[in-house]
């Protein structure tokens, strides 16, 4: 599904059109289109809280959402299921239904379709309450999924790699890096790197139940790793969202910890 969200976030902000296309993955025909459009309907930001992705979608560009009769609606039922697995995405699945589309001979949707309707049928069958956020105020981090695999350039071997991502609760903006471990020293330096990028610090970091933060899942109680990056965070708090001039200073602190 096109950010629609994001882009009129960006313009906003006052970013360039490369930049916008650079951040969301677009093209500019797809960042000119969605400017014009707010433009003609007044859309500016900040955007209502209580609209959700999919009424902007409608309310913008509610043709795109429509569907011919005889294309092949996806079995949603199957598709929650499915979804629920590690590893398997909505591309993944997009593809399958392709595949079946055409050995039955039936039309099928094309991706961004797929997705709205998947979105649409989520909104059915999950329970959500909105939680106002403040920019800049919240980070979540964690280890995503199955580890992935890299090649070792002067070797050739295949390696095991962890994944770290860091998202910030409001805008979204994410993080991510590989790590061939999931050991202390890397969760440390992943939130080091993480906050280099970012430019600063959150006032609060939520980790979720992976084992290098929290030593029983359920209990609240947090490793021992976490106890130099809450130290640094409560050190860090008042310079929110600031240029930190100091990071490689704190990141040898708390590799020395």
């Amino acid at each position: 599904m096109t950010k629609y969200r994001e882009i009129i976030r960006l313009t906003g902000l006052g970013f360039s059109q490369r930049n916008i296309m650079a951040s969301c993955g677009v093209s500019q025909k797809t960042v000119v289109k969605v400017q014009k459009r707010a433009r003609e309907l007044n859309i500016s930001w900040p955007l209502d809280e209580s609209m959700t992705d999919t009424e902007l979608q409608k309310l913008m560009f509610s043709k795109e959402s429509k569907v011919s009769a005889s294309k092949k609606m996806p079995d949603y039922a199957y598709i929650r299921k499915e979804l629920l697995r590690n590893g398997v995405t909505k591309k993944l699945l997009w593809t399958e239904y392709i595949e079946d589309c055409r050995a039955n001979g039936e039309e099928p949707l094309m991706y961004s379709q797929f997705c709205y309707h998947i979105q649409q049928d989520e909104q059915k069958h999950r329970a959500t309450m909105h939680i106002n956020r403040k920019p800049g105020e919240q980070v979540e981090v964690d280890w995503a999924g199955d580890p992935a695999t890299i090649i070792d350039p002067d070797t050739g071997e295949i390696l095991k790699s962890y994944i770290f991502v860091g998202v910030m609760t409001y805008s979204q903006y994410a993080y991510v890096e590989a790590f061939l471990d999931m050991k202390q020293r890397s969760w440390i330096n992943a939130h080091v790197h993480m906050y280099e990028y970012f430019g600063g610090v959150a006032r609060i970091l939520v980790p979720d139940n992976c084992k290098t933060a929290v030593i029983h899942n359920g209990d609240g109680k947090t490793s021992r790793s976490m106890k130099p990056i809450r130290n640094w965070l409560s050190i860090m708090a008042l310079l929110l969202f600031r240029r930190v001039s100091g990071l490689p200073r704190i990141s040898r602190m708390l590799k020395e910890r």
